[in-house]
């Protein structure tokens, strides 16, 4: 009986061991072909994925413009500008600011996300009236044209704030493929220094304000130009007084170096910054010299903002001509921006319904 018992369990212990086999094999195989059914299916699924996104319509990508700002130190205006933004549903704008070298935008320095860590790491130091501030221009557009989207690059000071919102500002800007450029014969002016000749011709000699919009072409054209930017350097000084054949580069410039390139067809001869220059006296005192007029608190009423948007033509003397402002084609507004503004000056206007 123990021998027959013993034989038994033996052979009951083999009969499990290939039963534990068989089901060990059986649950390989499963697993594997599961492997191969799921790997098929991942396999489909990227190859649809590939072709929805090969036939869906790509993202919109619009053209942008590159805000480039030239600032002291921080901008004061921050606040108005970042309710500005916030207009733009699309990231239809870049930012770019040129303060003084080691001067940095973050929450100490800015109340706005928008500027935070815009200041340029390769920025200069800015004398009023020198080379700098074109040497400046220059640092701002070879940082916007990085971007291939930029296509419009707007020239801004840290007291300049926008007087519509931003589609608006947006439609006027890109309707027309063009640059605006303040830009006018200055001859009578004497500012013109014949040691400039013949690499700038008299002819050529251009002024008007910095505060322009350039297309991209026109923005390569600056930052490629090794002619008269030298000339400027070195005979185009800040002015003394009333001292014969100073000029002011900034005001000459981009003017010059366009007449220069052939240019002038191309584009708008008006900028789209206000600057009042009057030397009359405001209701506080009289306001004389090279600066503009800086509007503050008391300024900053609905009336001035509206006889701003009011103007619709520029006048220039020097050249018995009248440049009518027009956008699309239609008559409009000469004015998208405005300055000079005391931060007080430009918070008031921002808690304006009417300006809002």
């Amino acid at each position: 009986m123990k021998r027959r018992s013993s034989s038994f369990s033996h052979k009951s212990q083999q009969y499990r061991w290939r039963r534990n086999l068989f089901a060990l094999l059986l649950f390989g195989l499963c697993c594997f072909f599961t492997l191969l059914i799921f790997e098929a299916q991942y396999t489909r699924i990227k190859l649809f994925a590939s072709l929805y996104r090969h036939n869906s319509p790509p993202l919109p990508q619009f053209p942008k413009i590159a805000f480039l700002f030239i600032a002291r130190n921080r901008l004061p205006l921050d606040i108005v500008w970042d309710a500005f933004f916030q207009g733009d549903e699309d990231n239809k704008f870049s930012i770019f600011v040129h303060s003084r070298p080691g001067f940095l935008f973050n929450k100490a320095t800015t109340k706005s996300v928008y500027f935070l860590n815009r200041q340029l790491n390769d920025s200069i130091q800015v004398d009023w009236g020198g080379s700098s501030m074109i040497e400046a221009e220059r640092i701002l557009l070879r940082h916007a044209l990085e971007d291939p989207s930029n296509e419009r690059f707007l020239f801004l000071s840290d007291s300049c704030l926008p007087l519509y919102n931003f589609s608006y500002t947006y439609d006027y800007i890109m309707s027309t493929s063009t640059s605006f450029v303040d830009s006018f014969s200055d001859t009578k002016e004497g500012r013109y220094n014949p040691k400039m000749h013949p690499v700038i011709p008299v002819h050529n000699w251009r002024k008007g304000s910095q505060w322009a919009v350039l297309t991209r072409k026109h923005a390569h054209i600056v930052v490629r130009d090794d002619s008269v930017f030298p000339m400027f350097q070195l005979h185009c000084k800040p002015a003394e007084g009333w001292k014969e054949h100073n000029c002011i580069p900034d005001e000459h410039y981009v003017q010059t170096l366009l007449a220069q390139e052939g240019l002038e067809g191309e584009i708008t001869r008006r900028g789209v910054t206000h600057t009042s220059w009057d030397v009359k006296s405001s209701k506080v005192r009289e306001r004389q010299g090279w600066h503009p007029v800086t509007y503050k608190l008391a300024d900053a009423t609905p009336s001035l903002i509206q006889s701003i948007k009011d103007i619709d033509n520029i006048n220039y003397e020097t050249e018995y001509r009248k440049e009518w402002c027009t956008s699309k084609g239609k008559p409009a507004p000469c004015f998208l921006f405005a300055r000079k503004f005391t931060r007080p000056a430009a918070l008031r206007l921002l808690n304006m319904a009417s300006y809002t």
